[in-house]
């Protein structure tokens, strides 16, 4: 069974521009841009983003795998009715098995799905381990 984690870290909101030039402080930061105005630090546990406007917040409603390239061109491909990426550090957002998803090309892919979703996901992918 399809093994999801917690990802915790840090959520911004700001101009695209602040979050272009923000630095992120962590262990293994993955930065994932959701919008041109909205980023997830993952791993991250502070932020230097030059928005006065900008909204930094705690986040933890997010969990996710990392996966091999056979793993998403061929498992997750059979649960998706439109077209995986292949170029590495795409995020694609749409339904795998029916469940919302963001992927996060590269090697490994990231697959991140809302917490709430997290058992229905796994037993719908229960191909993957």
């Amino acid at each position: 069974m399809l093994a999801l984690e917690p990802l915790r870290g840090l959520r911004v909101v700001a101009s695209a521009g602040a979050l272009d030039a923000a630095v992120w402080s962590g262990d293994a930061v993955t930065v994932v841009r959701f919008a041109p105005d909205e980023a997830f630090g993952i791993g991250s546990t502070a932020v230097d983003v030059d928005d006065p406007d900008a909204v930094v917040e705690a986040e933890a409603g997010f969990v996710g795998a990392r996966l091999e390239r056979f793993q998403v061109s061929v498992d997750l491909a059979a649960h998706t009715d439109w077209v995986l990426p292949d170029e590495p550090a795409i995020l694609a957002q749409g339904k795998i098995a029916g469940v919302p998803v963001k992927l996060l090309t590269g090697e490994p892919a990231l697959l991140i799905t809302q917490a709430a979703y997290a058992d229905e996901l796994a037993r719908r992918l229960d191909c993957i381990e």
